[in-house]
């Protein structure tokens, strides 16, 4: 019994240490996106209405957010390798992508 509880506790334990408390793994759940060498993270996200914040972290090249769809249009970022774009986003689904980048694109579903 007590071999029991003592793996119940490390199992326990171990878990919380190892969790995502921001939300920022594939799928996250946050109102921050990541830009950094040719990809968003995360990609796609699901965040609440209001701000997101595009933080540019890494980047070795220039990059930008350009916005494809969405229920409004939020203002493109200029390109840059380093700072930050905030936008307000209300409900719904937005595309994005960087110019600069082939296949660098990403999606937000805001609740």
């Amino acid at each position: 019994m007590r071999i029991a509880g003592l793996f119940l506790l490390v199992f326990t334990a171990t878990t919380i240490a190892c969790s995502d408390s921001t939300g920022s793994s594939a799928g996250g759940h946050g109102n921050t996106i990541t830009v950094s060498n040719n990809f968003f993270s995360p990609t796609p996200d699901t965040a609440t209405a209001g701000l997101v914040t595009f933080t540019w972290s890494n980047a070795s090249n220039s990059h930008n957010v350009t916005w494809d769809t969405g229920p409004t249009t939020p203002a493109n970022s200029a390109t840059m390798t380093s700072g930050t774009h905030p936008v307000t986003l209300s409900q719904g689904t937005y595309t994005y992508h960087c110019t600069i980048h082939a296949g660098m694109n990403g999606r937000i579903v805001v609740e």
